[in-house]
Formats: C-alpha cells, sequence, structure tokens
C-alpha cells in the first residue's frame, strides 16, 4: 500500500478522465464529480483518481454506462456494494482510477461526497486523517487498511450529516 503526498497534477488528472468518460457516456451521466483523497488538496493519498457519476437507474443507464467506458479501458469491478457499479482502470499496469457508478437518488448525501466536503472545510480534519492513513499504511494493506479507516471515516460523515440535521448511517456498504 502507497499512499503519497499530495500531487497538484491530480484534479488534471480528473479532468482528462472526465472528459474521456463524458465522451462516451454523457447521454447516459447526470453528474460526474471527483471524490476520494485525491479530491483534497493537501491530502496525503492512495495515487488513485476516484470519479462519481450519477445515472438515473444503475441498472439500466449504469450497465449501458460500464458498456461504453470499457472503451477508455476501465473495467467491471464487483465491490460487493449495494446500488453501486464500480469500474478500475489501470495505466502501466497500476491501479488509476476507480469509477463509481451511483443513482442520482443517492447524489446529494453520498457520503464521499460529504466527506471530501468535509475534509476540505476543516484543515485540521484532513491532517489527522492523512496521519492516519499514513500510519495504517505502514503496517495493512487491502480491505484490513480500508476497515482500519472506518471509525474515523464514520465520525466525518457523521459530523457532515449532524451539520445537514441528518443523523447517522453506517459509512459502511455490504
Amino acid at each position: 500500500m502507497t499512499i503519497v503526498d499530495y500531487d497538484p497534477a491530480w484534479p488534471g488528472l480528473f479532468v482528462v478522465q472526465r472528459d474521456a468518460i463524458l465522451g462516451v457516456g454523457g447521454g447516459l451521466i447526470l453528474a460526474i464529480e471527483h471524490i476520494g483523497s485525491t479530491a483534497v488538496p493537501g491530502l496525503a493519498a492512495k495515487p488513485v483518481i476516484d470519479i462519481a457519476v450519477a445515472v438515473g437507474s444503475v441498472e439500466v443507464d449504469g450497465a449501458a454506462l460500464v458498456d461504453a467506458v470499457r472503451a477508455l479501458g476501465y473495467l467491471f469491478f464487483d465491490a460487493k456494494m449495494p446500488g453501486r457499479l464500480m469500474c478500475t482502470r489501470d495505466e502501466n499496469g497500476v491501479r488509476a482510477q476507480h469509477l463509481h457508478i451511483l443513482p442520482v437518488s443517492r447524489w446529494d448525501l453520498l457520503k464521499e461526497r460529504l466527506m471530501r466536503d468535509w475534509l476540505l472545510a476543516h484543515p485540521a480534519v484532513r491532517d489527522r486523517y492523512a496521519a492516519l492513513k499514513v500510519e495504517l499504511a505502514s503496517r495493512l494493506s487491502g480491505e484490513d487498511y480500508t476497515r482500519a479507516k472506518t471509525d474515523f471515516i464514520q465520525e466525518l460523515v457523521d459530523a457532515a450529516r449532524a451539520e445537514l440535521g441528518l443523523a447517522s448511517e453506517s459509512v459502511w456498504e455490504e
């Protein structure tokens, strides 16, 4: 597991992918945004660009988008997350992008968007999260690394939801 310092090139890499995805599947896409740690300036991250796409229906529009982005090198990945389709894209044998395809009905309260926005607004929390990620990556990988971050992520999303007057919801999708 590699966590690196924030790279100011990441937003530009997102724009390139966004434009390519819109080019092959724009008619299916209702919203598209850069999410995840690479979307937060100053946050250490795995150098993988996470892209969220909202569609009308995951079963119909999402499936069609999975087919469309195959031309860009995206491959379906079964993340076992209900109501979400995922694709991954590698460059030179290294994971470069994750594409999350979700129904537009979940868009406004999508945990990844809430967390990104909370971290953007709270630099001290961003720095705590970066330190946690570096520490965990030094000793864990894969799902163990992801699960070890859950309590902190839950804290962030709960704070963002509370600010909107919303109750806590589990961030772990199974």
